[in-house]
């Protein structure tokens, strides 16, 4: 059934209009690749349903998926990752090259003995593709083929036609909601933002300024130079966590505000709950956002709202024990602080903090029991929802229009107190001046921001002036931007903090489970059990949590170890009833943002360690909860029948005590896998002075006047829990301090 949905999150696509500029060769290569990935496969079963027959009758070698992933590959890969499969393809079509690649596998006894890779039959290259990702010492041919994979899965699973239907889905049980039910309260509501929102993609040179100044703001324009010049008291790049609040707070207290967000702006009516279009337009990359060795896919929220408009509705306090660390160890008092503290409770206030859970999901169902069963704590998570709120696709926008994101909240104060918010705008560069003031210690004084506007049909550029400027991008977008405009300060870009994510799996299938429910349905995250280092010293610490999350099929398809196409297959008929646990730490060790999309990062021991506990833990809870088979992600699928009558407990205990996180692809050895984050922290972290920070504890920039972060950056370090909480208190009282600034016409004291 066709979906009503905003045309960007409809996810049809103009098979005409491919720029990836692969060449035939290397499109052949790729082909075959795609298709030893998944292949079209005969069915074991004769009593299969004709879906299932359907299902492995289906390859991704068909057209035009083999282009999509070149596409995808052209517009979200690194440049080097893109290089090098453009080689590896190229080297695959021919005979040396594929000789050299594949070795004996590509001989055959007649003319002309040594075929290119796509002349070789499909098993042939299936055992080819399975050696190449079990290569422990040439991993960048190793990592080129994951990359392949990846793509190649994620692309076959969440493309969808006119309709919003895929041809696997209905085998492997997936359905999206369409509830005309579901939306009929929402199709009369008005846009939260309507009143002072500009999305640029509906604007072209002719129509801009006029825009800007019906929104009441002072606009002039530059006809030399073709910028528009906009004056303000506030400027602020981005409409997250940091952003949205930050908005809020300057224009109360009279203000006038501009908000920068380079992503779009969606309400619930827009959403489609479609896995691909949904993460292509909301996330950083589209989702797939890598670091740079391929160890680590980051989710980032890129839209109005940010984060808090596809987060999983989390709402946890910070921790009492890690604001000790912040206040005693970093000698940060804010985070002791009464202010703070009260921080805390407006926000959860303002986002509608709910601790009830009515009815929880199939995941969450089964980390409880699990939990229970062995008679380990575990809680409910609070969340920015109702207790009622059932919706298991939040991290693809809400439809229901119940999560309390940004977009809805915040932003809509600002709003309403004279806030313009600007769509499809992105920060380039801020800019200063010497800063005058006698007795600063800013050589710097921030005047304001330069953006550009990312509809081709705008050419003017944008240079908002402000009496103070807020840096609000998050912590992946914000050190690039201090960086690109000429900031030195040696903590911008480090520190980064990510709280990595390996997961653990159960089948649980609906004959011999009493836990009721799919793994896409109910609330994403409503439990939560911390691992603890041990439960009799009463000093010990949480080392791990563990969580359940959201996992669209394509998003299922690219984590699930690859062992073989028909393997490949029967793991996805088992998607709907296979429940996943993350295991979060809160990482010691810290990585390196540079520039947009460049991201560095790598676990030391400990957290490698704590990474470990929290993973048995979790395979421990899945099998106490009835799973018959468990599992992890590892590159070689690590997996046990735990309710085989063959298997005694002592095997079950052996194969626990081997689960421990391995590197990425590209390091040395010949499992490896692939972590996740959807958390980052800590890359412009406040400090006491400009050694230990990047800004003070006012969020100003330690090098220029005026100059303020109010994001995930600040945070001092991994702040162990999921931080929506923390963000936005520590925004709050950031923001009230900038009103100071503003007051006083000179720096914070």
């Amino acid at each position: 059934m066709k979906r009503e949905c905003h045309p960007l999150l409809r996810g049809v696509r103009d098979n005409n209009k491919y720029k990836h500029g692969f060449s035939v060769a290397e499109m052949d290569s790729l082909t075959s690749i795609c298709e030893a990935v998944f292949p079209s496969l005969p069915v074991d079963d004769d009593e299969s349903s004709n879906d299932v027959k359907s299902f492995f009758n289906l390859s991704a070698s068909r057209y035009p998926l083999p282009h999509e992933v070149a596409e995808a590959l052209v517009k979200r890969g690194l440049t080097e990752a893109v290089i090098l499969i453009r080689v590896i393809l190229w080297l695959l079509s021919t005979r040396l090259g594929t000789f050299l690649i594949c070795g004996f596998l590509c001989l055959s006894k007649k003319w002309p003995f040594i075929n290119n890779f796509s002349s070789l039959s499909l098993d042939q290259r299936e055992k080819i593709v399975q050696r190449c990702l079990k290569l422990r010492f040439l991993t960048p041919i190793r990592l080129a083929f994951v990359y392949i994979k990846v793509l190649c899965l994620f692309g076959f699973f969440s493309r969808v036609d006119e309709n919003g239907d895929n041809p696997a889905w209905k085998a492997i049980g997936y359905e999206v909601s369409s509830s005309d039910e579901e939306m009929s309260n929402l199709s009369d509501k008005k846009r939260p933002l309507e009143k002072g929102i500009i999305e640029t993609m509906h604007e072209h040179d002719t129509t801009l300024q006029q825009s800007l100044s019906n929104k009441g703001l002072n606009v002039t324009f530059d006809s030399k130079n073709n910028i528009l010049k906009i004056k303000c008291d506030a400027v602020i790049v981005g409409s997250g966590c940091g952003g949205g609040v930050a908005a809020s707070v300057l224009s109360k207290a009279g203000h006038k505000v501009i908000v920068l967000e380079k992503g779009n702006y969606f309400v619930p009516k827009d959403y489609s709950s479609l896995e691909g279009p949904s993460m292509d337009q909301q996330y950083e990359c589209g989702g797939m956002l890598a670091s740079a060795d391929s160890r680590m896919i980051v989710l980032a929220g890129s839209t109005v709202g940010g984060g808090s408009a596809v987060n999983w509705s989390a709402c946890i306090k910070t921790p009492k024990e890690v604001l000790k660390e912040w206040s005693k160890e970093h000698k940060l008092p804010l985070f002791e602080s009464l202010e703070y503290l009260s921080a805390m409770e407006t926000v959860c206030q303002r986002i509608g903090v709910n601790e009830n859970c009515t009815q929880e999901g199939f995941q969450n169902q089964v980390l409880r029991k699990g939990c229970q069963n062995l008679g380990l704590e575990v809680d409910y998570v609070p969340r920015n929802s109702s207790g009622n709120h059932y919706c298991g696709s939040c991290g693809y926008g809400c439809r229901k229009g119940e999560k309390q994101g940004t977009q809805v909240t915040w932003l809509v104060d600002a709003v309403e107190n004279g806030a313009v918010i600007i769509t499809g705008c992105k920060a380039e560069r801020f800019l200063f001046e010497s800063n005058k003031r006698k007795g600063s210690i800013r050589k710097k004084k921030c005047l304001g921001v330069s953006a550009k506007i990312l509809n081709s049909r705008v050419t003017m550029k944008l240079e908002i002036e402000a009496r103070v400027t807020v840096s609000a991008g998050g912590a992946l977008m914000t050190p690039p931007l201090m960086i690109s405009s000429g900031l030195k300060n040696r903590n911008i870009g480090r520190n980064l903090h990510l709280h990595p994510v390996l997961m653990t799996w159960g089948y649980f299938p609906e004959s011999n489970s009493n836990l009721k429910g799919k793994v896409y349905e109910g609330g994403i995250i409503t439990s939560v059990h911390k691992v603890k280092s041990s439960s009799d010293d009463s000093n010990s610490y949480t080392r791990a949590i563990i969580e359940t999350p959201l996992l669209g099929p394509a998003s299922f398809a690219t984590l699930c170890p690859w062992e073989s196409g028909h393997d490949f297959k029967q793991r996805m008929l088992n998607y709907p009833r296979t429940s996943h646990l993350i295991t979060i730490i809160r990482d010691k060790a810290s990585g390196q943002v540079t520039r947009e999309g460049r991201i560095s990062y790598k676990l030391n021991s400990s957290d490698k360690e704590n990474m470990r506990s929290g993973l048995q833990q979790a395979v421990r809870i899945l099998i106490a909860a009835g799973a018959v088979e468990v599992g992890t992600h590892r590159s070689d699928g690590q997996r046990i029948k735990c309710c085989d009558e063959n298997i005694s407990e002592k095997e079950i205990e052996k194969f626990v005590d081997s689960v421990c996180p391995v590197e990425g692809a590209l390091s040395p050895g010949e499992n490896w896998n692939i972590y996740t984050s959807a958390h980052q922290m800590g890359s412009c972290r406040m400090g006491v002075n400009e050694k230990e920070g990047g800004v003070d504890e006012n969020g100003e920039s330690w090098e220029a006047e005026g100059l303020f972060v109010c994001d995930a950056s600040l945070l001092p370090s991994a702040v162990g829990v999921n931080p929506m909480i923390t963000i936005q208190s520590t925004a709050y009282c950031i923001s009230n301090r900038i009103v100071d600034y503003l007051g006083k016409g000179n720096q914070v004291s």
